[in-house]
């Protein structure tokens, strides 16, 4: 499948890159499942106590809780989209060395 071990190494870096990546993003994903049922719960127990929507939308957004989701998910794609832009750059190495080493045949 390889021509040579330059271009197998470069294909397997950029397949474990984007294995962290999905790994990232399921990680971001989580946390915005934890803000999203955060913000509900907050929504509800609010709603039990006469407390508008909007009102508690603005309580839940200045909780800890709250900041953190959103801090991990941002952080998580940031992680995942560094990943990703490393792996396409390894990809791209690959089929250079591909492409090199078919021109030699």
């Amino acid at each position: 499948m390889f021509n040579n071990d330059e271009e197998q190494a470069a294909w397997m870096l950029a397949e474990s890159l984007i294995d962290k990546a999905r790994a990232m993003m399921r990680q971001a994903e989580t946390a915005l499942e934890t803000w999203r049922i955060g913000k509900e719960m907050n929504r509800l127990r609010c709603a039990r106590r006469g407390i508008s929507e909007s009102d508690a939308e603005i309580r839940w957004s200045e909780t800890a809780n709250a900041k953190n989701a959103l801090t991990d998910n941002s952080f998580h794609v940031s992680l995942a989209t560094m990943y990703y832009n490393a792996a396409a750059a390894h990809y791209s190495r690959a089929q250079y060395l591909r492409s090199r080493g078919e021109a030699r045949v």
